[in-house]
């Protein structure tokens, strides 16, 4: 799966888009007064002014080179502090054959750049911005991960990667997965609840069937 675009609503729009833009380095895309987007390799990340939405946090995660987490450990602390699990800010997902740095942005999304082994993406360029590959996940806090799953493999045609179906599913595959989460727990490696709050997501699909519900907007 291809997640094309992320939006995301924001009260911090000037400090996201200088955490981002002007901080980080991504291409700035487009803005207006109420939004901006930047390029994320092969996907766009797009954030929207919308004053009812101070509260909301999400999870989402870029792909890297799978063999850079050294070098993109070392540009990320240049511009914010990462989140440490075990006392170290690099952490192992065997089951994954990935490993993962997180860090908060202006908003306190939980923001990860993961480098996942499997797939065949080194690169020898110097890390930066521009090494982002795309945006390959977004957390999806629901009532019931079962029915979430059903409803996005019957009309999305998604299968199950990797989880149980009842308190957790990813979704799709290694270049664009939807972790499906309940919300009795809490954001890895994080204590902030998986809380719902809106959000829509464009994806690369055959299909035509559009899944917008009160919490989540999935146009294919």
């Amino acid at each position: 799966m291809r997640i094309i675009e992320l939006k995301l609503p924001t009260t911090k729009l000037n400090e996201q888009k200088l955490f981002y833009a002007d901080e980080l380095g991504f291409e700035l895309l487009n803005e207006s007064g109420n939004s901006f987007t930047v390029k994320t390799g092969n996907s766009k990340l797009t954030f929207t002014h919308n004053k009812n939405s101070a509260e909301n946090y999400y999870h989402f995660a870029f792909n890297i080179p799978q063999n850079q987490l050294n070098e993109a450990t070392m540009w990320l602390k240049q511009f914010t502090q990462l989140i440490e699990y075990d006392s170290s800010p690099v952490i192992d997902f065997p089951n994954w054959n990935a490993h993962s740095i997180y860090f908060y942005d202006a908003q306190g999304n939980i923001v990860e750049l993961i480098a996942r082994h499997n797939l065949n993406n080194s690169s020898g360029e110097a890390f930066s911005a521009k090494s982002i590959l795309n945006i390959s996940e977004v957390g999806m806090p629901v009532e019931s991960v079962a029915e979430f799953y059903t409803e996005l493999n019957e009309k999305l045609g998604l299968n199950l990667w990797y989880g149980n179906k009842e308190t957790f599913a990813a979704i799709g595959d290694e270049e664009g997965l939807f972790i499906v989460v309940t919300t009795n727990r809490n954001w890895f490696p994080t204590d902030k609840p998986c809380n719902i709050y809106p959000l829509e997501i464009k994806i690369q699909s055959n299909k035509t069937i559009t899944i917008d519900n009160p919490d989540y907007k999935i146009i294919p």
